[in-house]
């Protein structure tokens, strides 16, 4: 990968929109998970809003469980980027949702930023793009401060990740759900199941997965709780710093 320019990142994104969300349960009944609104706005959106301000230029959506009202939201509403669709049939697990939908992309020899569907944050992505391409491994992924105890990720001291789910004490960073990768790991994503104990498990084993920390405000919507932590977080804060 050649150097980036300053200010440079990725212009292509997937993010996988196909969870069930059952600990959301009754919000999901009529939608999936990443259409559950937060502060009136569903997190995807948010996630599309962000892509946008930080360059991104396309965003294929792996979607699944009601994927009907993915498409219906994105067809009645203005937005910021291109954005495609690629609906499973049948649940392929995030390795697959992933795989698939990153064969879609429109850029098939340039790095692409994945993430979960259920993350609400916002920071640098040209920052994140400079530290993949400065540390030349194949897969970059960011760590946050959890919000809740939880398993934690450990790195060497070159940055590289050892391990993503430690047994040791909580850590004070874990898995965000925010990735980079090069255009090659698509090969190495399964057709089916997830991407960790397969994909992440490989390149941790061949130092090519480098951890890259925020400090910023960061959510994984999973229950009821998350989701109310959330918006009551976001209404004390100036709009400005809002993710």
């Amino acid at each position: 990968m050649a150097d980036a320019e300053y200010g440079a990142t990725a212009c292509q994104a997937v993010v996988l929109a196909g969870g069930f969300g059952q600990r959301l349960l009754p919000l999901t009944r009529d939608r999936p998970k990443a259409m559950v609104e937060v502060c009136g706005t569903p997190i995807l959106r948010r996630q599309i809003n962000w892509f946008a301000e930080s360059g991104v230029e396309h965003v294929t959506i792996a979607a699944g469980h009601l994927a009907a009202v993915i498409i219906d939201y994105l067809e009645s509403h203005k937005l910021p980027l291109r954005v495609e669709v690629v609906v499973e049939e049948r649940p392929l697990g995030r390795g697959g949702g992933l795989k698939r939908s990153a064969k879609a992309l429109p850029y098939p020899d340039e790095p692409w930023l994945a993430a979960y569907g259920d993350i609400c944050t916002c920071f640098p992505l040209a920052d994140m793009y400079a530290h993949h391409v400065r540390h030349g491994a194949s897969a970059t992924v960011a760590l946050a401060h959890p919000t809740r105890p939880r398993a934690g990720v450990e790195c060497d001291e070159r940055g590289r990740v050892t391990t993503l789910e430690s047994a040791r004490p909580p850590s004070p960073r874990v898995n965000a759900g925010i990735y980079l990768f090069d255009p090659d790991v698509i090969g190495l994503l399964p057709d089916e199941g997830d991407h960790v104990p397969s994909t992440l498990a490989r390149l941790i084993r061949s130092r090519q997965l480098v951890g890259y920390p925020v400090d910023v405000p960061w959510w994984a919507v999973n229950t009821s709780r998350d989701l109310a932590d959330l918006e009551r977080e976001l209404d004390g804060r100036p709009s400005a710093h809002r993710v």
